[in-house]
């Protein structure tokens, strides 16, 4: 399985709650619809807490690398990726490899 975890910070203009209600209630659908995509995770930092400027990270599961390339290369996954830099100053991909230590 792979695994995509994704940083944001909102953009300047827009207050947390403003964030959330885009992130959550809009773009989770585009992130939902992206071919492949196993399992998908949007991870909102509670207000207050986002000490480092981080409002969401957002955790994809694909079957392989290939699957998330290809995914991000196909309409959807175009627009997608664009409606999220059109609503953050800051995005971070981190590919990861997940190490659970207590399930």
């Amino acid at each position: 399985m792979f695994k995509a975890m994704i940083v944001l910070t909102r953009r300047e203009d827009m207050t947390h709650a403003e964030f959330a209600q885009w992130w959550l209630h809009e773009h989770h659908s585009m992130a939902a619809a992206l071919p492949k995509i196993r399992k998908a995770v949007f991870n909102e930092v509670a207000d207050g807490f986002d000490e480092a400027g981080i409002d969401g990270v957002a955790e994809l599961w694909f079957d392989t690398r290939e699957d998330f390339d290809s995914a991000y290369a196909t309409e959807i996954g175009k627009a997608t990726a664009q409606d999220s830099l059109d609503h953050v100053s800051g995005r971070v991909r981190l590919i990861v490899s997940e190490n659970i230590v207590v399930d």
